[in-house]
């Protein structure tokens, strides 16, 4: 229970910092492209890159690294996760899976999302 408490702790500071950083970014840039979250997504990797070479260094224990990976940079951004996976697939050897995994994500993740927009999409109003 007190990993769940952890990791539900960290996935609010997180998501809190997302709306936030993400939401400021976008205002500022004035744009359609959606910089807020693009810079998001590049900053949680980034800090989940630098948590794991801390974590390694400096030995980490486990409800701290869950607090911190899974539970704040989780629910800062999960494409953190999705890049950390990737990285950890590559560097040990299985470039195969890595890029099955990578392609699959975007391209089935990107179907499924227009698959759920097109099944719930609202029925044309007719007169």
């Amino acid at each position: 229970m007190k990993l769940i408490l952890l990791v539900g702790l960290g996935s609010f500071i997180g998501g809190i910092l997302r709306y936030l950083l993400s939401s400021s970014i976008q205002l500022k840039a004035a744009a359609t492209f959606p910089y807020g979250t693009f810079a998001v997504n590049l900053i949680g990797c980034f800090l989940i890159g630098c948590l794991y070479g801390f974590s390694e260094k400096w030995n980490l224990n486990m409800e701290t690294k869950l607090l911190l990976t899974t539970g704040l940079l989780g629910g800062f951004t999960t494409f953190s996760a999705f890049s950390f996976e990737s990285y950890q697939l590559i560097k040990a050897g299985h470039l195969t899976m890595a890029i099955t995994y990578l392609a699959g994500s975007v391209v089935l993740g990107l179907a499924l999302t227009f698959a759920g927009a097109w099944l719930f999409k609202p029925a044309p109003v007719s007169m």
